[in-house]
């Protein structure tokens, strides 16, 4: 007889010309040998598995699996048609099978979790029972095509579930509170950003005016002086080098100075910023801290309080970011007036400096050209006395006066002393006359003063080492 199995179902052979079993979709049965038809099409299986947590807390798992015979596997199908096929799929016998490896497979796993991982990993935690489930049903050649986990359930007397949904929905409410008032919170900051902007931004535009004033005034005193200076400048560019130099050096020192002032400032906008960081964490704690204090009996009251201290602590924070950038900018703006009018007279001083040093130049010229021209002068009368030193020397005290100023020097000091002056002359008969008006002869007065010119002379010798022209004669050292 020739027997033809539907889609959904297979053929087992046994008997004469076989040694175990034969699996086949059609065949000729031969006599001797017995055939029997077995469905294959998978079938829903659901249970109320009872577990219990790591916590030792009862629940109730509700699950529904799709098993049928694997169907890619011919070892697992011909143990399947050995073990189960007897059995119609949905007696006692097979539901309890199968229902056995499940809850034996789900207890062991559900023990060694928590209740809150248990809830919170329902994916993992289904993952984990079809794995371990699938495992123990290979040995029966079964399949599980499809597992669902159901909602879990409280076991009576045990409201694990009940408290933990409650608990959510309390903290939706409350969620939904807080994004409420942080949506008003924002409405009122931003009016208040938008006003301080506004602030901020007149401050800046007069800043910069008075910025922009100041060196527009700067630039005008520069072009006057500049124009004046123009001539001198050139003529002293190594000069101006040099101030070039000393310019560079005043500019770096002023930004070195700028920076370190920016840098306090920034160290102390930092240390209020986080200052003001850190009274928010200080607040935020403390608020957390009465919220969860004060939920059980006055929760919705913790939260009010919990978003009034969060909104203050936000303000203060803002408040202090805005002064601190406020002073900042202030003091940006300074430095920057400060540089701008360091920069002006710096300038000015620069061109005074230039001036100054190009009169001392033009005097020190007129120094040289005046003694190149006495050089040229004592030159020429040197030659013209054939290089003699002592006569030039002479002409030279002649023609000044020097004789005279010493004369007159000498006249003055005796002058001052008041001396009584006797002149003792000769007479006819060898008798001393006193006085200058004795009747003596006036040549002998002459010869008289012509004999006091060599003391004179040597006098003046020692006193200053200069001799009397030749013609004047000459001093005789006994």
């Amino acid at each position: 007889m020739y027997r033809v199995a539907r889609a959904s179902e297979y053929l087992v052979i046994t008997g004469a010309g076989i040694s175990d079993i034969k699996i086949a979709k059609k065949s000729w049965i031969l006599p001797g040998q017995s055939c029997k038809i077995f469905d294959v099409s998978p079938v829903n299986y659901t249970f109320e598995v009872q577990a219990m947590s790591a916590e030792k807390l009862p629940f109730v798992l509700p699950a529904v699996f799709t098993i049928g015979p694997r169907m890619d596997d011919e070892k697992s199908l011909l143990r399947y048609a050995k073990l189960i096929s007897p059995h119609d799929k949905l007696s006692h016998h097979v539901k309890e099978l199968v229902q056995g490896v499940i809850e034996g497979e789900t207890r062991v796993l559900a023990a060694s979790m928590t209740m809150e991982e248990v809830f919170k990993g329902t994916k993992e935690f289904k993952q984990e029972v079809f794995e371990k489930v699938q495992l123990e049903l290979n040995q029966f050649g079964l399949l599980i095509y499809n597992a669902n986990v159901k909602q879990l359930m409280d076991v009576p007397g045990h409201e694990y579930f009940s408290y933990l949904g409650q608990k959510t929905q309390m903290e939706a409410a409350n969620q939904a509170k807080i994004d409420v008032a942080e949506a008003r919170m924002k409405g009122e900051v931003g009016a208040k950003i938008r006003e301080g902007q506004t602030m901020q931004n007149e401050a800046k535009i007069d800043a910069e005016t008075k910025i922009i004033s100041t060196q527009r005034q700067g630039e005008g005193k520069k072009e006057e002086i500049r124009v004046k200076t123009a001539v001198k400048v050139f003529e002293n560019q190594r000069e101006a080098e040099v101030a070039e130099a000393n310019a560079d050096l005043a500019k770096k020192k002023a930004g070195w100075a700028k920076e370190a002032q920016v840098a306090e400032v920034e160290a102390t906008k930092a240390v209020a910023l986080r200052d003001a960081e850190l009274q928010k964490e200080v607040e935020i704690m403390n608020a957390l801290t009465r919220t969860e204090k004060l939920k059980a009996e006055f929760l919705s009251k913790a939260s009010v309080e919990y978003e009034t201290k969060v909104q203050e602590a936000n303000w203060e924070l803002y408040k202090k970011q805005k002064a601190a950038e406020a002073i900042l900018y202030e003091r940006e703006k300074e430095a920057e007036a400060k540089k701008a009018t360091a920069e002006a007279e710096f300038y000015a001083r620069q061109q005074v400096a230039d001036g100054e040093l190009y009169a001392k130049q033009r005097e020190a010229e007129g120094l040289l050209a005046l003694a190149q021209a006495q050089g040229a002068y004592l030159h020429t009368l040197l030659d013209a006395v054939g290089g003699n030193y002592a006569a030039l020397r002479d002409y030279m005290m002649i023609n000044s006066g020097m004789f005279q100023e010493i004369a007159r020097i000498n006249g003055e000091a005796v002058r001052g002393l008041q001396p009584k002056i006797s002149i003792w002359s000769s007479g006819s008969g060898g008798e001393a006359v006193e006085g200058s008006g004795g009747g003596g002869n006036a040549m002998k007065e002459v010869a008289g003063v012509y004999k006091m010119l060599p003391p004179l002379f040597k006098t003046v010798h020692e006193q200053t080492g200069m001799l009397p022209p030749a013609w004047m004669g000459s001093i005789n050292d006994s």
